[in-house]
């Protein structure tokens, strides 16, 4: 079978897509050679920057699953995980089942290829549902019918917001989304982000990112500074280290660590709603 033949009806396999480029930076299989040609651009401007955009993603995937693990063993069991991407290895629902029988999971992303492996993956599970939804205005999807259905908002649930954030190229957009997401979330609810760091990128490779993901759903992308990530647990109790590297953050770290911002290429926090 050729590339084209694996092509889903509907799906432009010339135009490069950020889920698909991200399961090339996590190993993956399923992309095209846009998605790649892509990828390999932003991984030599993150050799430039004296990162590595493969272990940048893997140390996201990590902290992802130890986020979730931590949320489920303290009595978490239901998430809503914005901007999903594609199905990997240690999807939320296994992880957190693994340590929460019965957790329900709903996986919501704007790419229809994101969706069309998430279901036939997801088709005869019951307790976690993908949903075709835009970050951008949280209340449609926290409202809407089937996210109603499927979790119970009155009881405390988890919001993942894991390396969607920095798609969002405005600044006070973001912000609004995420203070949207505070609100809605409840005492006892989480707040889980990855967001990636400004931290040592010139203006030059800034703006070649920026021409990069130009091409993308998205339009570009945004690095932000340590103060603007961790304003977006404002009002939480953050847990664990803080906002920290993401290799870096596990439950137990210490908040005093001494962590290479600079290197670090994505920050990580986990927040709880108080109450």
């Amino acid at each position: 079978m050729t590339e084209a033949d694996r092509v889903p009806a509907g799906i432009n396999p010339n135009v490069p897509s950020v889920a698909r480029m991200y399961d090339y930076y996590l190993g993956g299989r399923d992309n095209f050679a846009a998605d790649r040609e892509a990828a390999e651009k932003m991984i030599e401007i993150g050799r430039q920057m004296g990162n590595d955009a493969r272990e940048i993603a893997l140390a996201n995937r990590g902290f992802l699953g130890r986020a979730v693990r931590m949320l489920a063993e303290a009595g978490v069991h239901q998430f809503i995980d914005i901007g999903a991407g594609l199905p990997t290895q240690d999807n939320v629902h296994q992880v957190a089942r693994q340590h929460r029988p019965g957790s329900r999971v709903v996986y919501v992303d704007n790419d229809p290829i994101v969706l069309v492996h998430a279901r036939a993956l997801l088709a005869r599970d019951p307790d976690v549902l993908a949903l075709e939804g835009d970050l951008r205005d949280p209340d449609a999807i926290l409202d809407h019918p089937l996210v109603a259905g499927h979790v119970d908002l009155s009881q405390p649930y988890a919001v993942l917001l894991v390396a969607v954030l920095h798609f969002i190229t405005d600044d006070a957009e973001a912000r609004r989304i995420v203070a949207r997401i505070r609100e809605r979330l409840g005492p006892g609810g989480y707040l889980v982000v990855s967001h990636l760091y400004a931290g040592n990128a010139t203006d030059d490779a800034a703006a070649a990112g920026q021409q990069v993901y130009s091409s993308t759903a998205p339009g570009g992308l945004a690095r932000r500074g340590y103060d603007e990530i961790a304003a977006y647990f404002d009002g939480l109790d953050l847990l664990g280290p803080g906002v920290v590297p993401v290799a870096d953050w596990t439950e137990d770290a210490s908040p005093d660590g001494s962590y290479d911002l600079a290197r670090s290429g994505i920050l990580a926090g986990v927040g709880r709603v108080r109450g």
